[in-house]
Formats: C-alpha cells, sequence, structure tokens
C-alpha cells in the first residue's frame, strides 16, 4: 500500500534537496579548488585566476616533493604509525568500553570519572614532554601511538553502542558457559562492525594527520611523519630556502606547495573513506541513540 504524499511533506523534500544540494556544493568546493591550484602554474595562482579548473597547467610541486626520497621514507613512516596506532586505539577503546558498559560493575562510575576528567584536563605541554622523554619514548614509534592511544569521545560513544545491545545475548551465553571473553569475542563483536568501522575511520584520520607529536617527539628526519615533511617542505618554500631549485622553478613551488601537500596528504584517506562510509552513519547513530 502506497502512502499518498501531502503538499507539505512534498515541500518538505524541495526545500530538503535544496539545503543538501547547497551544503554539498560548500563541501566540495574547496577540494576542488585547491587540486585545481595544486596543478595550476605560479603566475595564475598568484594572480587568483584559479577557481575550479586548472590554469597554466604544471607539475613542478608534485615532481619537486615526489623525487626525494626522504617524502617516501616519511610517508612510508605515517602508514605504519597510523596503522600501529589505530590498532591499538581500537583494542584499548573497546575492552575499555565494553567494561564501562556493565552497569553491574564496582566502580564503574569512578572510571568513567576518570575518563571523563581527561576529556577537560591534562598536565600541560611540558609535563607531557618531560613524561615521554623520561620513559625512553622518543624518537621511537610509541611516543606517538600511547599518549592518544584512547580518544575519550570514541570510548564514550562505543560505550553507548554496547550498553543498546540486548542483554539476553550476553546472558544466554553465560549460561551455555562462555567467559567474558568468549562474549565479546564471539557475540558482541560480530554485532558492533558499523561502531568498530566508525571508531576505525575516526582514529586513522586522526593518526594520519597528526603532525605535532612527531614534530615534538622526533629529532631524526627519518623518523618523522609526512605531515611533519610536509610542514617543513611547506617553511622552506615559502621563505625561500630552496637552493637548489632555479629561480622559476622555486617561485612555482612556492605558489603551489600548500595546495600539493593538502592534497597528498587526503588522498589516502579519500581512497579508503568510500570503502568504510557506509558503517559511518550507522556506527554514530547506534552508539548515540539507546533502544
Amino acid at each position: 500500500m502506497t502512502v499518498k504524499q501531502t503538499r507539505g511533506y512534498r515541500g518538505f523534500q524541495a526545500v530538503n534537496a535544496v539545503a543538501l544540494t547547497v551544503v554539498v556544493v560548500v563541501t566540495l568546493y574547496p577540494f576542488v579548488n585547491i587540486i585545481a591550484r595544486s596543478f595550476s602554474g605560479e603566475r595564475e595562482i598568484r594572480s587568483g585566476q584559479v577557481n575550479l579548473i586548472p590554469k597554466g597547467f604544471n607539475v613542478e610541486t608534485y615532481r619537486h616533493v615526489m623525487s626525494d626520497s626522504m617524502f617516501w621514507t616519511n610517508y612510508r613512516n605515517t602508514v605504519v604509525y597510523t596503522v600501529v596506532a589505530t590498532a591499538i586505539s581500537i583494542v584499548l577503546t573497546t575492552c575499555y568500553a565494553y567494561v564501562l558498559s556493565k552497569r553491574q560493575l564496582k566502580g564503574r562510575g569512578l572510571l568513567v570519572g576518570i575518563a571523563v576528567f581527561t576529556m577537560f584536563f591534562n598536565g600541560g605541554l611540558i609535563p607531557n614532554y618531560v613524561l615521554v622523554s623520561s620513559l625512553g619514548l622518543r624518537n621511537t614509534l610509541w611516543a606517538i601511538v600511547l599518549p592518544n592511544a584512547i580518544n575519550v569521545f570514541n570510548l564514550l560513544v562505543m560505550k553507548a553502542f554496547f550498553e543498546s545491545l540486548p542483554v539476553e545475548l550476553e546472558e544466554a551465553a553465560a549460561v551455555d558457559g562462555t567467559s567474558q571473553y568468549g562474549t565479546l569475542w564471539r557475540i558482541v563483536l560480530p554485532l558492533s562492525k558499523a561502531i568498530l568501522a566508525t571508531m576505525l575511520l575516526f582514529y586513522a584520520v586522526s593518526f594520519w594527520n597528526s603532525w605535532f607529536s612527531g614534530f615534538l617527539y622526533m629529532d631524526q628526519q627519518n623518523l618523522f611523519p609526512v605531515t611533519v615533511y610536509l610542514r617543513n617542505l611547506i617553511a622552506g618554500a615559502t621563505a625561500g630556502a630552496d637552493q637548489t631549485a632555479s629561480s622559476e622553478s622555486a617561485l612555482q613551488i612556492a605558489a603551489s606547495i600548500q595546495a600539493v601537500t593538502i592534497v597528498l596528504t587526503m588522498l589516502p584517506i579519500m581512497l579508503v573513506y568510500p570503502f568504510i562510509q557506509r558503517y559511518f552513519v550507522s556506527g554514530v547513530m547506534l552508539g548515540a541513540v539507546k533502544g
């Protein structure tokens, strides 16, 4: 049986379509503009001629960046840092959230309070640096991974999702003699693909885009993530520090370096996102609303 659409509902659909179209255009415009600038010539960029279509097509900056072996070394570092950090964060966040979802747990309120407290207060930059240095983590992978292993917002969203699961499933597993670890592995996680994919995306994007931890805790250039490499490249190009290139090439690189670095940094995430986005909305909603 089909439901007859009222005039008000059709009007709502029209307004909704227009509003969403405007949002999509406003969202995509900066991305398209950045890509156009990255392939445009220095003169056209400086004169403000570049909008959505590249002008004075030029790949000098891409050639300059991608011909540097250190770029690929730092890119590999970023991939390793992101994969390891995301895996550790997912494991720790899942275990912590699963524990906090148990209302019968003694001290549950205290554990939640400790987690929430860290959202508003922290030791500060210098104490954190002293702590990481005293633990011997500087110039290692763990300086990037461990201080940011659990994001409290992600933790609370996953906790809410676990609380929304039917208690009867775990009770039935307990009757069958399944341990808590077995229940988590065999019952809970298979039902949590949406929230796990969402957290995977959140953590991966966060670690991929992070540059300050690498900048702060790494002294050796071959250990930098690619974001620090690109940050240094921007600083060097805009300051005219690149002495190896010709004057014309240096101007081209300085004009488009920001656009090129943004494109190279966001490209992997843009390629991964389509495979995860179908879980994104459902994962966030399931973790935010209890049935």
